[in-house]
């Protein structure tokens, strides 16, 4: 997931093809319906992207009571209004009235605690839940945020790499040399510092044995004489998430696994992401068969042509079972963002992931 923030943005707003009384207006490369003549281009006015969670009086301010998504119809989510997609809102919430909000913007004010607004958090199955411990020396996954928000993540031209952005749950192993001990993970308890005590019914540990990837991540960190080594997966198939790839979540033989990013930590030194082709010669040369994710773009970084390669079917399981949730694109070589204030990387979700009935979205 990406993180949560509220922020005030310059708005391009466009026609909108299909119905006189609406319009488009544009953030970044994101676009949400408004009423004609709500806003121009040039002005500015609060974003409230996808899965933010909303106070009644908010949602009552917006006219939007009963509309949202969730039991407590307090999400918001992307819609199709009059055979456009709409992803977040734009509003002007009056508890901002009198906030200069193009000094806002300029500073990258977050008023999401203002507002009210909190990130939506999904529920966690059992199968993926379990007693936790501390693990200082875990490696965590980062927060991907999304390319039509941030455009600025890439430049044209970049060399660049869109591997498939598979729908099932991440999964982190840390290897400590230290003791020889293994650290394993979900996003969330892994975003707390904390590590799942091992269990033969976890469904994170299941996937670490059924592919081995605890001996894998052994090996590599010998290889590369490392403190530590992370790896970070996506475990999915049915049972998992409402997208199964034709794999199962019901036996270890047919459970789901995909690496797409490996850390490493060596001595006192900032930890280092390895870059696509070094994790593929790393592999191949120790003869390790961890499955992974699929590449579905090497080249040239080109916002539009990433953005329809986003949409369309699934090549996970090599059968179009499902729809394609999206793409994940990093840089050839592994390179810090100023954008981000971290490593370059993003992401492209398709219209028909976001516009599905009945998703799940356990972290």
């Amino acid at each position: 997931m990406s993180t949560l923030r509220v922020t005030a943005e310059r708005l391009v707003v466009l026609p909108h093809p299909n119905a006189d009384r609406l319009e488009l207006a544009q953030v970044g490369l994101y676009r949400a319906v408004v009423a004609k003549g709500q806003y121009t281009t040039g002005e500015h006015a609060v974003y409230i992207p996808e899965q933010s969670v909303l106070p009644d009086e908010l949602i009552a301010e917006l006219g939007l009571t009963g509309k949202l998504a969730g039991l407590l119809r307090n999400r918001v989510k992307a819609v199709r209004l009059r055979g456009e997609v709409s992803q977040g809102i734009v509003c002007t919430p009056s508890a901002l009235a009198g906030v200069d909000l193009v000094a806002a913007a300029d500073a990258r004010t977050d008023f999401a605690a203002a507002l009210g607004i909190v990130k939506w958090v999904p529920p966690v199955p059992v199968s993926m839940s379990g007693q936790v411990e501390s693990a200082p020396d875990l490696l965590r996954w980062v927060d991907i945020e999304n390319i039509r928000r941030l455009p600025e993540i890439f430049t044209a031209g970049e060399p660049v790499v869109a591997t498939e952005k598979i729908h099932g749950t991440a999964c982190l192993l840390t290897h400590v040399r230290d003791g020889d001990r293994i650290l394993v993970s979900s996003k969330g308890v892994g975003g707390r510092s904390l590590s799942l005590t091992a269990s033969e019914t976890n469904l994170y540990w299941r996937a670490i044995r059924a592919h081995g990837l605890d001996e894998a991540a052994r090996k590599i960190a010998a290889a590369l004489d490392a403190d530590r080594v992370g790896f970070f997966g996506e475990v999915y198939g049915a049972g998992v998430q409402d997208l199964h790839y034709g794999a199962s979540a019901a036996h270890d033989e047919s459970l789901g696994f995909g690496l797409f990013d490996v850390a490493v930590a060596v001595g006192g030194q900032p930890v280092r992401w390895l870059g696509h082709h070094e994790i593929t010669t790393l592999l191949a040369d120790l003869g390790l068969g961890v499955p992974r994710v699929p590449v579905l773009y090497e080249g040239a970084y080109d916002a539009e042509m990433l953005m329809a390669l986003a949409e369309g079917t699934e090549t996970v399981s090599g059968e179009g079972t499902n729809i394609r949730e999206g793409l994940v694109v990093r840089p050839v070589t592994e390179r810090h963002s100023p954008i981000l204030g971290g490593r370059a990387i993003g992401k492209l979700v398709s219209a028909a992931y976001l516009l599905r009935d009945g998703g799940t979205e356990y972290e």
